[in-house]
C-alpha cells in the first residue's frame, strides 16, 4: 500500500519518526516521505542521515497551524500523526499548551486531511488515553475520539482515519531505561513505587503496527499490540544489577500500572493473533463484519493492563535487548 506512495509524518523528528522513516524507506520505497515538525535543530540533525535522498523532505510547521498543514499535505496520500505534547508533568503544569497541540492540533490535521483528500491517516495514541488520570491522557483520549468520529465527516471522499495505541517505548528519550543507564554507576536508582509495572514495546514493533493499520483499516479502529509487561524493579535490576532503590513516589498524574484497554471498551474489542482492535461504539461500526474480519470477541469484563498481563519480559530478555540496541538508547 505504501510502495511508491507520498507519505507525511507530523512530529517526525521524534523517537517514532527516527524509526518509522528509515524502516519505511527500506521496506516500501515511497515516492516521497515528508517530515513535518517545528524544531529546526532536530530537523537539521536528522537530515544529515539522509543526505541527498530525494525521497525525503523536511518541512518546518506546527499542527496548531492549519494553513501550514494544508500546504504541507498537497499531494500527500498517507499521514502518520505523531506530533504531541507528551511529558505528563509538562501537561499538568502547562495545560493550555497541551490542549492546543493534542486536541486543536488533531482537529487541524483531520480537517486538512479531509480537504486535501488524503487517503489514509493513522494517529498515534498512548496507554494513558485509556481511563485517563492525567491531562496528557485526557487530551489523547479526546484526540482518539476525534479521529474515530471523523470518519463520519468525509462525505464521498475516500479519506479514512484510524488510531494506533501503545505503551512504554523501550529506550526512547523519555523512557526510564536511558535514565537508569545514566545512573547505573552511582549504584542508586530512583524508583517511583515498588509495585509499578509497565508495558514494553520497541519502536520497530510500533512502526509495524502502523503499517498494519494502513493495510487493515476501514475507518475508526483503535489498534493495540499485544506486548509483554515488566515490573519497574525488574527493569532497574536488568539495567543495573545490585543497584540500590531510592523510592521517590509517583509523579503528578502518573499511574501505577499502564492500561491500554479498559472495561468500558470491552464490548467493542476484538482479539487477533498479535493485537487487539477496539471498534467504534458509534454508528453500529462495532458490528460491521468488514471491521471485525476474523476477530474474536473477548469477555465483557476484559481489561488490558500491565499488571494483569499474561505475557512478561524477563530481566535476561531486557538485558539482551539493551546489549543489541545500546548504540541508540536515549538518542531518539
Amino acid at each position: 500500500m505504501l510502495s511508491n506512495a507520498s507519505i507525511l509524518i507530523t512530529g517526525g523528528t521524534g523517537s517514532f519518526g527516527h524509526t518509522f522513516v528509515p524502516m519505511t524507506l527500506e521496506r516500501f520505497n515511497p515516492r516521497r516521505l515528508v517530515i513535518l515538525s517545528r524544531d529546526e535543530m532536530k530537523q537539521w540533525e536528522m537530515a544529515k542521515t539522509y543526505g541527498s535522498d530525494k525521497r525525503v523532505r523536511f518541512l518546518i510547521g506546527d499542527v496548531r497551524d492549519k494553513a501550514r498543514l494544508d500546504r504541507a499535505l498537497d499531494g500527500i496520500e498517507y499521514v502518520v500523526h505523531a506530533a504531541a505534547t507528551k511529558i505528563v508533568p509538562t501537561a499538568e503544569y502547562d495545560p493550555f499548551e497541551c490542549i492546543k497541540t493534542n486536541v486543536i492540533g488533531a482537529m487541524n490535521v483531520i480537517d486538512a486531511c479531509i480537504d486535501r483528500k488524503v487517503r489514509r491517516v493513522v494517529a498515534l495514541s498512548t496507554d494513558k488515553a485509556s481511563s485517563p488520570l492525567n491531562l496528557y491522557g485526557a487530551s489523547k483520549l479526546a484526540s482518539d475520539k476525534l479521529f474515530t468520529a471523523s470518519n463520519s465527516y468525509v462525505g464521498g471522499r475516500d479519506t479514512r482515519f484510524a488510531v494506533v495505541r501503545y505503551g512504554n517505548v523501550m529506550g526512547s528519550r523519555g523512557s526510564v531505561i536511558p535514565l537508569f543507564l545514566s545512573l547505573a554507576e552511582t549504584g542508586e536508582l530512583p524508583i517511583t513505587d515498588p509495585r509499578m509495572t509497565r508495558f514494553m514495546i520497541s519502536l520497530e514493533q510500533a512502526v509495524e503496527l502502523v503499517w498494519h493499520a494502513f493495510e487493515d483499516m476501514v475507518g475508526g479502529e483503535i489498534y493495540v499490540k499485544k506486548i509483554p509487561s515488566m515490573k519497574l524493579l525488574d527493569i532497574a535490576e536488568a539495567v543495573a544489577p545490585g543497584a540500590k532503590a531510592r523510592y521517590i513516589g509517583i509523579r503528578p498524574g502518573e499511574k501505577l500500572h499502564e492500561q491500554m484497554i479498559g472495561e468500558e471498551d470491552a464490548p467493542y474489542t476484538y482479539e487477533y493473533d498479535s493485537y487487539y482492535k477496539i471498534l467504534p461504539a458509534i454508528n453500529d461500526w462495532a458490528k460491521d463484519p468488514g471491521r471485525i474480519k476474523d476477530g474474536r470477541k473477548g469477555p465483557p469484563e476484559f481489561v488490558y493492563r500491565s499488571d494483569t498481563n499474561t505475557e512478561w519480559m524477563t530481566r535476561e530478555e531486557l538485558r539482551a535487548w539493551i546489549d543489541a540496541n545500546r548504540h541508540k538508547i536515549g538518542r531518539i
